[in-house]
């Protein structure tokens, strides 16, 4: 039999090691380790014994990740750019309310939008923008104009010279390409963005990619959310960032998930990310984010944006819950029309514009209407406008738990548009060729 002094030591490792436990929070994030390094280190340092535990996860992932975790293992804090996936979270009851923790020294909006979810379950702890990075000495060699606008960037003389992720695979992606949507319309948008990737040079596997790419030449331009831009500049990469007239500032949240193992340290450090001393963090050359703090950037660079200040000119009032609604219903067609089609839709895009080129100045009807139709197969939007309006189809795609039946009505909409999309792509190059011969 053991010793009294035994069991009770036993008793103490047993408590410690239960009081260590409770001292760790463990945060899911689509940021890079640039950002949650800073937070990470000056949380830990103000909070000795205390220990953040960083997952990094691409948006979809993310929320995917805090859905499938047990009920007794979730993690703490869910913190991304995009205000949709927190709308996805709140629906499906994956976030407690935070708004007791909201900083009052926070505008309640930036422009028309709310920084803090106004039902109270998530809370903006930075801004962000979308827009255009370019390297400069790519451009200059390549002879290529710097771009100031998405419709820029539809441009033959842009061809192979940009890249952009995925949606479904980067929740900033997302964003932009849902901004475009909204600030030109459904049928306007999805031209756009179909002949803006056929002109792109890759469609990369995450959104760390794109700048990265941007930065050591591989690509021209890259479309991307403000702050890759901006560190990327204020670390001397040779680059440049415009923030274009159809763009969006809205919040980048901070939220705790609901039945959170640890929710009393979790929301210390929500609310140290929303203190003076946490929003003057987001000015470190390597992050550059935007504070939701208006008094913070009397302490930033000069020419810092300033979305409070009049500097950014943000023509799009986002809407998040009509991007939740059709969050992956956008991320679909976007990757069975053109991710998994990009070569195909490389091919039909070179095509058009070669026989643009040949054709111009020339008198051809019947060649230029080949063209027209060649234009109106590459670039016309797989889904309607009023479809994309349809509850019931949008439901389809919402549903995290779908019968065998949805699950087969799904596949077989998504088979439908990447074989008709690869079919439309290859008629159009072929109706281009064709017009392209007609030239004399």
């Amino acid at each position: 039999m053991r010793p009294m002094h035994a069991w009770l030591s036993l008793a103490m490792f047993c408590f410690s090691a239960a009081a260590v436990a409770q001292q760790q929070i463990t945060i899911v994030t689509s940021f890079p380790r640039d950002l949650t390094d800073v937070y990470k280190k000056a949380f830990e340092t103000r909070n000795p014994g205390v220990k953040v535990e960083v997952l990094n996860r691409g948006t979809s992932a993310a929320i995917a990740f805090v859905r499938e975790a047990p009920a007794a293992n979730k993690p703490d804090i869910f913190w991304a750019s995009a205000p949709d996936a927190f709308e996805v979270l709140a629906k499906e009851k994956l976030l407690a309310r935070t708004a007791d923790l909201a900083n009052p020294a926070v505008p309640k909006k930036v422009g028309a939008y709310p920084v803090n979810d106004p039902q109270g379950y998530y809370l903006g702890q930075a801004l962000a923008g979308y827009g255009l990075m370019w390297n400069t000495r790519y451009l200059k060699a390549n002879k290529v104009p710097e771009p100031r606008e998405w419709a820029d960037l539809m441009k033959p003389v842009y061809f192979g010279h940009a890249a952009i992720s995925s949606p479904s695979r980067s929740g900033t992606t997302h964003l932009t390409i849902e901004t475009i949507l909204q600030g030109e319309g459904w049928d306007k948008g999805w031209r756009q963005v179909l002949m803006i990737t056929g002109n792109c040079a890759a469609i990369t596997e995450r959104s760390f990619g794109v700048p990265d790419g941007v930065n050591n030449g591989q690509f021209g331009i890259g479309l991307v959310i403000d702050f890759f831009g901006l560190s990327a500049k204020a670390s001397g990469f040779p680059v440049e960032f415009v923030y274009p007239s159809v763009t969006a500032i809205v919040p980048a949240n901070i939220g705790l998930i609901a039945n959170a193992r640890n929710a009393e340290l979790a929301k210390k450090f929500i609310s140290f990310t929303l203190s003076d001393e946490g929003q003057q963090l987001l000015l470190d050359p390597k992050i550059s984010r935007l504070p939701v703090l208006p008094a913070t950037y009397a302490r930033a660079p000069k020419d810092y944006p300033n979305p409070f200040g009049g500097k950014i000119k943000a023509r799009v009032s986002f809407d998040s819950v009509l991007s939740e609604t059709r969050y992956y219903v956008v991320s679909s067609i976007f990757d069975q029309t053109i991710t998994f089609r990009h070569k195909e839709l490389v091919a039909a895009t070179r095509a058009i514009h070669e026989a643009t080129a040949k054709l111009a100045g020339k008198k051809n009807p019947q060649a230029d209407q080949l063209l027209a139709e060649a234009r109106e197969l590459a670039f016309s939007p797989i889904v309607s406008e009023e479809k994309s309006k349809d509850k019931e189809f949008l439901a389809l795609f919402r549903e995290t738990k779908r019968s065998a039946e949805k699950t087969k009505q799904m596949t077989g909409l998504e088979e439908y548009w990447n074989s008709t999309a690869r079919k439309n792509y290859t008629r159009a190059a072929e109706l281009a060729n064709r017009a392209a011969a007609m030239a004399k």
